[in-house]
């Protein structure tokens, strides 16, 4: 499943941002990405469709949820991992879209990224 599967990763906290690049590349996925801005994330969308998007809410230019909207409106799954938004409040928003808060762990992230994908 995870053959030639690109997950775009939009997370402006270096640490946070490098491991889950990490986590996700060890799952076998390729890894577009980590963006800390919309602007830079946004551009890495237009050239490549992701098949799936980890995104923060709040990065370093504004919040991910336009972004988030042009990739659903792409049938592109979107986690969102964030520390200034419940689960509950970003599902509200985009009852869609799979949300985790931070810190989430390797495990529980790669549970996420199969549902995102298998539902798809």
């Amino acid at each position: 499943m995870s053959d030639h599967v690109r997950i775009l990763v939009a997370e402006d906290e270096f640490i946070v941002a490098f491991d889950l690049c990490d986590t996700v590349k060890e799952a076998g996925f390729e890894v577009e990405g980590p963006h800390s801005e919309i602007s830079t994330a946004m551009l890495a969308v237009q050239k490549s469709r992701p098949d799936l998007a980890i995104l923060d809410v709040r990065l370093e230019d504004g919040d991910s949820f336009k972004l988030a909207e042009t990739l659903m409106a792409e049938d592109v799954p979107v986690i969102f991992h964030s520390g200034q938004f419940s689960p509950d409040e970003v599902r509200r928003r985009f009852p869609s879209a799979i949300a985790c808060a931070k810190p989430c762990p390797p495990t529980v992230m790669l549970d996420k990224v199969r549902e995102a994908l298998s539902v798809h």
